[in-house]
């Protein structure tokens, strides 16, 4: 059974994509995009894996959201705003970067394979 922490974290991950989903679907249609949320992607993971060892799904998605949570309120310490319409070719450092967190939590979200399957 998931916990408070786990489904207050997967809330918040929701919105983000709800906010940001049409950008991870524009990335099938603009090459650059997709490269920039992979590396964001993995750049993201690495911070949040440095020093959590052995850190499980459930972790993931708090450390996810949290990751999240702290690049926004910075962002709008820097003024940014969420622009809409978003140009996905285009994309801003913190949305991209956001992005990035978007496309993580899809992936965690995933069905994992069986080992040896």
């Amino acid at each position: 059974m998931a916990g408070s922490a786990e489904l207050s974290a997967r809330r918040k991950l929701a919105r983000l994509h709800e906010l940001l989903g049409g950008g991870l679907l524009a990335a099938a249609a603009i090459p650059g995009l997709l490269a920039a949320i992979d590396q964001h992607s993995a750049a993201v993971r690495d911070i949040l894996a440095f020093g959590v060892e052995g850190s499980a799904a459930v972790a993931g998605a708090v450390l996810l959201a949290g990751y999240a949570s702290g690049l926004i309120d910075e962002a709008r310490a820097r003024g940014w705003r969420f622009a809409e319409p978003v140009d996905w070719a285009a994309p801003d450092w913190f949305t991209a970067r956001l992005l990035g967190v978007c496309a993580l939590a899809q992936r965690s979200d995933e069905p994992q394979p069986l080992l040896g399957a």
